[in-house]
């Protein structure tokens, strides 16, 4: 068990309220679930559960977005519930500033398709160029190897055939589609991007991948940029 036990008294003032109140929360708490017992005696009173309790979770917005795609793939399954509950409860041990910056970053991924993506090149610096709101240099390679430097302001990733990095470029002053296993180089700048106000999944940079019909056309127009 952990901690000592507690008792109502004793909690009432650690959190100044009254002994009715906290006996009222713990019994809410012991109905909603949570290993909250009562030892009776002298020294006892209210202790968890210590092989029940998790210490405090550092959960980044990367690390939450990923694990609501991988839940999301259970919809349809009889896991369909719990995987919702599993990521509520995931959500409400974050800080609220950590649990909105993920419901930001969950905003620019899309999956299409039905295609696996395969693992991107590099993930790091685009996930963090991305959430930091921060423009990129690409070295990039087109569809039949000519590579050209790019200023990009990253505006979210989609997966389908492949994953991408749907950014604003500065060359052709429009969203382009870039492929993950066509960058060369990447490297973030000390320059924030400017706020552009733009649907990824309204765009049209990938073509028919993009709308989840996956398809030769879609590629080819992605490597176009």
């Amino acid at each position: 068990m952990a901690p000592r036990p507690r008792s109502a008294r004793w909690l009432a003032g650690r959190f100044e309220v009254s002994a009715r109140t906290i006996e009222r929360d713990l019994r809410a708490l012991q109905d909603g679930g949570v290993p909250v017992y009562a030892e009776p005696g002298r020294t006892g009173g209210y202790v968890l559960d210590r092989s029940r309790s998790l210490p405090p979770l550092a959960i980044t917005a990367a690390e939450a977005t990923a694990l609501a795609a991988g839940l999301h793939a259970l919809a349809g399954t009889p896991f369909t519930e719990a995987a919702r509950s599993a990521l509520h409860k995931v959500l409400a041990v974050m800080p609220p500033p950590e649990r909105d910056r993920a419901a930001a970053f969950a905003s620019q991924v899309q999956l299409v398709g039905t295609g696996t993506p395969g693992p991107p090149a590099v993930p790091r610096v685009l996930q963090d160029a991305l959430t930091d709101g921060l423009v990129v240099r690409l070295r990039y390679a087109d569809r039949h190897g000519a590579a050209t430097d790019r200023l990009v302001e990253p505006l979210g990733f989609l997966g389908g055939e492949h994953w991408y990095l749907i950014a604003w470029c500065r060359l052709r002053d429009a969203p382009r589609g870039f492929r993950f296993d066509r960058v060369l180089e990447a490297r973030s700048l000390p320059e924030r991007a400017p706020r552009r106000e733009v649907d990824i999944a309204q765009l049209d940079v990938l073509g028919r991948e993009l709308t989840g019909l996956a398809g030769l056309g879609g590629a080819d127009r992605a490597d176009r940029v």
